[in-house]
């Protein structure tokens, strides 16, 4: 019965994954056609503890090749207790703005910083961006003629994980690189709503006609999905994922595995709260999916033969997944990384049966905070 069980499982995945994968090949590349360079943006940068960080971002937003006069830059100090507010103020831009609100200090201040920064923002349009990312120079330019052209109220851009050679942070890499496509094609298909915070654009009005986050700050995370959840709800074709290597803003990796952890944990401490049942389905049935692998280890204990299960189940999920994250991988310019992908197999399934029960349990620590 197990068996079969997992058989027909494995053939669900791999009519999923088929649907991922030719909804990321249809998605188009967008290729900007020179008209964004009309609307005032207003970038948003919600940022903690991050003076090591924040000077390299600020320095990449100088450096855009969208005219200055028509964007800002709102940096929002939420309680650093280094020297990030120093760092910025070091920065003699005129469109940059250090904000220093008080927030209410819990689990979710930092969709207080983002609001904080929307009050203030003149712009349109708001694009937020985490202070630890690397932004191309036609990045806010994609953005605007991508905006323009669809008259969008919100936009899913890329993001990828900067790595070395370790086996932590190329792990990272290949995971969140996978996690993209699947946004990408989900997005782009209209199948379910997915996104990263490190990377958006929305409307400020439409951002005022969900009243913010008002009904999902009780939430530590959230501050994209969530969010892009409640506009899709108000208007559903105006969401958009914009594929587009002009647009891909680099991240940096969690440097320990307890960090990483914590950080799979807030990311998926959020699921529960979701009310989009269609990307709840999808969750729970690779949560169950990868259960399995774990289960036939286990009974293998009285089953032998389960152990051969087992092995045939991790070479069989590697050979469906392998075509959609090769391809997606050829869009990030990350091909030698697919070497390692059969490696990660069983780490990956492990990782995301523990991640995904103990997001649903106690508290987790991030910058510093204790988060429930």
């Amino acid at each position: 019965m197990l068996l079969w069980i997992t058989i027909v499982f494995l053939l669900a995945y791999g009519v999923l994954l088929l649907f991922y994968k030719q909804a990321w090949e249809h998605a188009d590349d967008y290729v900007m056609d020179g008209t964004g360079h009309q609307t005032f943006i207003s970038v948003i940068i919600p940022a903690r503890n991050e003076e090591k960080n924040i000077g390299s971002l600020l320095l990449s937003l100088q450096q855009q090749s969208y005219p200055k006069e028509l964007f800002e830059i709102i940096v929002v100090d939420d309680y650093s207790s280094d020297n990030t507010a120093s760092v910025v103020r070091s920065f003699e831009l005129p469109n940059l703005h250090l904000s220093a609100p008080q927030l209410t200090n819990n689990n979710s201040s930092k969709k207080k910083a983002i609001e904080a920064g929307i009050r203030q923002a003149k712009g349109e349009l708001i694009v937020t961006t985490d202070a630890d990312c690397q932004l191309p120079e036609n990045w806010l330019s994609t953005i605007s003629s991508f905006y323009n052209d669809k008259k969008a109220s919100f936009i899913a851009a890329p993001v990828k994980f900067s790595h070395n050679n370790s086996f932590l942070q190329i792990f990272q890499a290949l995971d969140f690189m996978t996690l993209q496509g699947i946004t990408a094609a989900s997005v782009s298909s209209g199948f379910h709503n997915m996104c990263n915070g490190a990377n958006l654009a929305y409307r400020k009005q439409s951002f005022k006609d969900v009243n913010g986050f008002d009904g999902i700050d009780q939430v530590a995370s959230g501050d994209d999905m969530l969010l892009m959840y409640k506009i899709w709800k108000k208007d559903p074709r105006g969401v958009y994922y914009l594929k587009s290597r002009e647009a891909i803003v680099s991240t940096q990796p969690m440097l320990s595995i307890r960090s990483f952890y914590n950080q799979r944990k807030r990311w998926a401490s959020k699921t529960m709260v979701y009310k989009d049942y269609r990307i709840l389905a999808v969750l729970a049935f690779i949560y169950l999916l990868n259960c399995l692998f774990i289960v036939l280890l286990i009974t293998a204990a009285w089953h032998p033969v389960n152990a051969l299960y087992a092995l045939g189940f991790l070479i069989v999920k590697t050979l469906i997944e392998w075509p959609f994250v090769s391809s997606v991988a050829r869009f990030y310019s990350e091909q030698p990384l697919m070497k390692y992908f059969p490696l990660f197999q069983p780490l990956h399934i492990i990782y995301t049966v523990v991640v995904g029960f103990s997001s649903q349990l106690g508290s987790y620590e991030w910058k510093g905070r204790r988060t429930k």
